[in-house]
């Protein structure tokens, strides 16, 4: 089945779960694994928030070394410092990249990330488990922006902002 996606008015082709289709004439295709990656000021302090939000974990440093520290050590200084990375202990999830860039945040991200704590539950119980988890990612220095609560259309989810101000979302 090939047709236009959505409103996008693209020239994507659509194709069935486990397909090929064509992408403007070119092959397109099958993409096996992706890393997120923010532009921050403080690459290993942001990661190391984002481990504790996810469960994700720190991998060891590259091979000879005993530390990041360590490594970071054997760098030029501009470059000390200037990335880290952390990834899901069950290989699930994408690897999470932070490099440190000059300039701060300016406007609303474009994308962000939706960390789902309340998958499969509704009304107060769900409501319930995301202030539970607000109030947790809060004590880890996020900034709990506002809670939406629960309509017609769609259930209650919270707003928040990392540490480094980058919008996320628990819902």
């Amino acid at each position: 089945m090939t047709g236009q996606a959505g409103s996008f008015g693209s020239a994507w082709e659509i194709q069935r779960p486990g397909s090929l289709g064509t992408r403007y004439g070119a092959p397109v295709s099958a993409i096996k694994k992706f890393q997120v990656t923010f532009d921050c000021a403080e690459p290993e302090r942001l990661a190391r928030f984002w481990c504790e939000v996810l469960g994700y974990v720190i991998p060891p440093p590259p091979e000879g070394f005993t530390t990041w520290d360590e490594f970071n050590r054997t760098l030029p200084p501009e470059k000390q410092g200037s990335w880290f990375a952390c990834s899901d202990p069950s290989g699930v999830g994408p690897r999470l990249y932070f490099q440190r860039v000059p300039e701060g945040k300016i406007v609303k991200n474009r994308v962000h990330l939706d960390v789902r704590v309340g998958t499969g539950l509704v009304g107060d119980e769900r409501l319930a488990a995301l202030e539970a988890e607000c109030a947790r990612l809060v004590a880890l220095g996020a900034t709990h922006v506002r809670t939406l609560y629960a309509d017609e259309e769609n259930e209650s989810c919270i707003p928040m902002l990392d540490i480094e101000g980058n919008e996320f979302c628990i819902d």
